[in-house]
């Protein structure tokens, strides 16, 4: 990197995979569907051909989000990146405030990323996954919100803890399915 030249981050947004309809049990403890695990493969499938291996993956406690990092995961190892940094795992953080949280709240927990990470899996649920991405790129992010397995891939030149509003346009979108 040259004097001057920005360092780009890259903020990975992902809506859980399918998960079971609601039934007597807490919602937090719903599981993924069959459909569901193959889609969050295939999710990580996704990343690793476009060398979008996350350095930190922040994650909802919630059992359904917890799944799809796992079958994201795995999803990942059998594909080689192009000149990313094979044969490294990310720092994965479970974080219970991403359950059902705004898109601030999801903001902030973003922010409280260590600076050097480069690219960051955030994996969560609607409404607030769908409003963070809006948050971040008014003019590109889909009006209709992120669909299960949804990936929605913003980039920026600031630090985490700089990020605002508006300052980390899609540069792609994917919609796994397995």
């Amino acid at each position: 990197m040259t004097d001057g030249e920005a360092e780009t981050r890259t903020l990975v947004l992902l809506r859980h995979a399918k998960a079971e309809q609601p039934g007597n049990g807490p919602d937090v403890e719903r599981r993924l569907t069959a459909r569901g695990h193959a889609d969050a493969a295939a999710a990580g499938a996704w990343l690793a051909r476009q060398a979008l291996l996350p350095d930190v993956v922040l994650c909802s406690a919630a059992r359904r989000t917890r799944q799809t990092w796992h079958d994201v995961a795995l999803g990942m190892t059998g594909v080689p990146p192009e000149g990313g940094p094979a044969g490294t795992a990310p720092v994965v953080r479970y974080a219970a405030a991403a359950y059902e949280a705004h898109p601030d709240d999801l903001l902030d927990l973003v922010r409280m990323v260590e600076p050097e990470a480069h690219t960051v899996l955030l994996v969560a649920h609607n409404p607030g996954i769908s409003l963070l991405s809006a948050l971040l790129d008014p003019e590109l992010a889909d009006r209709e919100g992120l669909r299960t397995t949804d990936l929605a891939v913003h980039r920026t030149a600031t630090s985490w803890a700089d990020l605002t509003p508006g300052d980390s346009p899609i540069i792609a979108r994917h919609t796994a399915r397995g």
